[in-house]
């Protein structure tokens, strides 16, 4: 089966979609060749030349993002399949690679929200499908489910000028906004200029503005600093999808085929949205001291000193507002630190665990893999693999 790829590379969703294509090639013991295309020379060319070179090239199957005004029954008409990757808006025509984005959205009201945020926002792009349906989703959660009816949304930006935009129009929006907000992105590349536009601006990602974004691109998110939480979505489920349903379609020209739906699985928690909000001065206080001393070990005595109450009652309302221990949060904290530090330095386990004031570096890696599941090691191999 020989495939035509068109669309963006620099992003780790196709290569996420080209592993469920690959299992599918894998189980039915059918090879795929894949030939890949940036939208920006099919715009260059135009559709008619890319359908010749498809010819050319003996094509079976083109995946792309396609213009709306673009002919896309070409393809059929000579004899090569067509499905369209969501991009502005989807087709009558031909098979869809959609998302389901309402509970996209819904997803990330439930966790924001989780965390306490009273004031919600969204960063997307206007009269793109699936940036309005993921608003949609969050919009109708936060009203139907919190009854919250009022978000700050900010679409200024348009979908071709993600990497030539104006970052004080963004800027001058984020001054605008309450304190704390939790602002949900369209996707992950806009959750990586919110945080930019923060750094920039001086506000402080996650105690004023906590960010969530979409795909849970491990390239884009754990590159930054914090690292950007971000929805993780059933790619590869839906590559391979895609493909047993392309080679039916080869195979019998009568079968139209039906649009893939990408779901989202879960959302993965970094240090973007990494504090619980509150409007509570002495919780906020005593969260505001935990985050910014999760590099060194403190004790639950540093942080009541940090508060005008007693520990019985910091713990108190702590538990109310966040629904964790004191304790809890600052070893999620430390540990997420820790584990943000195995990606980014060189350092050995017990290099980190001795500048983190931890004198036993197997009692770290114990409390570490209680937590994630595995070991610092493993942690590092696995995360350091896919970036």
């Amino acid at each position: 089966m020989r495939l035509m790829f068109i669309t963006d590379f620099t992003e780790q969703f196709p290569y996420r979609l080209l592993r469920g294509i690959r299992r599918y090639s894998q189980e039915s013991d059918t090879p795929w060749v894949v030939c890949k295309m940036p939208p920006s020379y099919k715009r260059e060319i135009g559709l008619s030349r890319v359908v010749e070179w498809a010819k050319y090239w003996h094509a079976d199957v083109v995946i792309g993002q396609f213009e709306s005004d673009e002919d896309v029954t070409l393809f059929r008409k000579n004899g090569i399949v067509a499905i369209a990757q969501d991009y502005i808006s989807p087709f009558k025509e031909i098979p869809n690679l959609t998302g389901d984005y309402h509970l996209t959205g819904a997803m990330a009201a439930r966790r924001l929200c989780g965390h306490g945020f009273k004031n919600l926002g969204y960063f997307g792009y206007e009269n793109v499908c699936w940036s309005d349906g993921r608003l949609k989703g969050f919009r109708d959660t936060l009203r139907e489910e919190f009854h919250i009816s009022r978000i700050h949304v900010f679409t200024d930006l348009q979908l071709s000028s993600i990497w030539s935009y104006d970052i004080s129009v963004l800027q001058e929006w984020l001054h605008s906004l309450p304190k704390p907000i939790g602002i949900f992105t369209c996707d992950d590349n806009y959750a990586e200029i919110l945080l930019e536009a923060c750094q920039a601006t001086g506000i402080n990602v996650p105690m004023e503005v906590a960010i969530l974004g979409v795909d849970n691109d491990e390239v884009t998110c754990n590159l930054t600093v914090p690292a950007i939480s971000s929805i993780d979505m059933d790619i590869e489920k839906a590559g391979f999808e895609v493909a047993r349903m392309a080679a039916r379609m080869v195979q019998d020209p009568t079968y139209p085929g039906e649009d893939i739906v990408i779901r989202p699985v879960a959302v993965v928690g970094r240090g973007s949205t990494g504090i619980q909000a509150t409007n509570d001065p002495v919780v906020a206080a005593a969260i505001r001291y935990i985050y910014q001393n999760r590099a060194r070990k403190i004790q639950v005595s540093d942080v009541v000193s940090q508060v005008p109450v007693s520990r019985r009652l910091l713990e108190q309302r702590f538990k109310e507002v966040t629904g964790s221990s004191l304790y809890t949060i600052m070893s999620n904290l430390r540990m997420d630190y820790f584990a943000r530090q195995l990606i980014t330095s060189s350092e050995t386990v017990s290099e980190i665990a001795a500048r983190m004031d931890e004198p036993d570096a197997r009692s770290l890696s114990r409390r570490f893999r209680a937590l994630k599941g595995c070991t610092p090691t493993e942690y590092r191999k696995e995360n350091l693999r896919k970036l």
